[in-house]
C-alpha cells in the first residue's frame, strides 16, 4: 500500500474512532490509579458504577486507593447477579456466590444547575454527548442541582474541562464541565443550590456548562428530572 494511502486510512480510523460519545477512553479490563484520581472519577471514566469497582476490587467504601494500584474494570472470576431465592431453591446447579448487589435509590429532587437555554440535548454534539450543554456567560454562577459530596474537583478528565462531580446517594451522581473556577473541594457536603462554580467556555468557544446525570453509573437524560421551566 502506498505510503500517502495508508496515512489517509490510519488517520480515517482515528477520526471514526473517536466519533462516538466517550470514544477517545478504551475499555480495558483493568486500571492504574494515578495521581490525584479517585474510585468515582475512575468509574465515571469508563461508564462503569462505583460501587460496582468497590465490590469488584474488594475496597470497602473506595476511599483508600493509591497511585500505582490495580482496579479491575470487569466482574471477578465467578461472579453472577443476584438470584431469587425461588429460583435458587428450584436450580438443580450450584451457583457461585454472588456479591451483593447495590441497592437502587430513588432520584434526589433536582432543580436547574444555571440559567440559560440548553442548546445542545442529550446525545448531541458538540461535546461528549453524554450530558447537556447550557448556555450563558463567562462567569455566571454554576449551582449544585441537588445536595449531595463532591467525590471529584479537578481537570483530569479529557473532554470535561474543569470538571465538578457531586454523588447524591447509591444511585445517582451529577457532573458540571467546562468551568472557569471550581469553588468546592473534594470531600466537602454541598446543598442544594449552593454555588459551586462559574461558567467557563465550551465547545466552540462558548460560554456554556456541560451537565450530566448517571444513575448506576450510566448517563441519563437530565431533562427527565429537572423541573419544567
Amino acid at each position: 500500500m502506498p505510503v500517502r494511502s495508508f496515512l489517509l486510512l490510519s488517520i480515517a480510523l482515528i477520526v471514526v474512532g473517536c466519533s462516538s460519545g466517550a470514544g477517545w477512553e478504551t475499555q480495558p479490563d483493568e486500571h492504574y490509579v494515578r495521581s490525584g484520581e479517585t474510585l468515582f472519577s475512575i468509574a465515571w471514566r469508563y461508564g462503569k458504577d462505583a460501587g460496582d469497582l468497590a465490590r469488584w476490587n474488594q475496597l470497602g467504601d473506595g476511599s483508600l486507593i493509591y497511585p500505582g494500584q490495580r482496579i479491575r474494570l470487569t466482574p471477578p472470576s465467578g461472579y453472577t447477579a443476584p438470584r431469587s431465592s425461588t429460583t435458587a431453591a428450584t436450580s438443580a446447579k450450584p451457583v457461585p456466590k454472588a456479591l451483593p448487589p447495590i441497592p437502587t435509590q430513588a432520584a434526589p429532587p433536582w432543580s436547574w444547575p444555571t440559567a440559560g437555554k440548553v442548546s445542545v440535548q442529550f446525545g448531541g454534539k458538540p461535546g461528549t454527548g453524554t450530558g447537556i450543554l447550557i448556555d450563558g456567560s463567562a462567569g455566571q454562577a454554576i449551582n449544585a442541582a441537588a445536595s449531595g459530596t463532591v467525590v471529584y474537583a479537578g481537570s483530569g478528565l479529557i473532554g470535561y474541562g474543569q470538571l465538578i462531580i457531586l454523588n447524591h446517594n447509591d444511585s445517582y451522581l451529577s457532573a458540571y464541565g467546562y468551568n472557569a473556577s471550581l469553588l468546592v473541594k473534594e470531600g466537602q457536603s454541598i446543598k442544594k443550590g449552593q454555588r459551586i462554580a462559574t461558567m467557563g467556555e465550551g465547545p466552540e468557544r462558548k460560554p456554556r456548562l456541560h451537565f450530566e446525570i448517571r444513575r448506576n453509573g450510566k448517563p441519563v437524560n437530565p431533562q427527565q428530572y429537572l423541573p419544567a421551566r
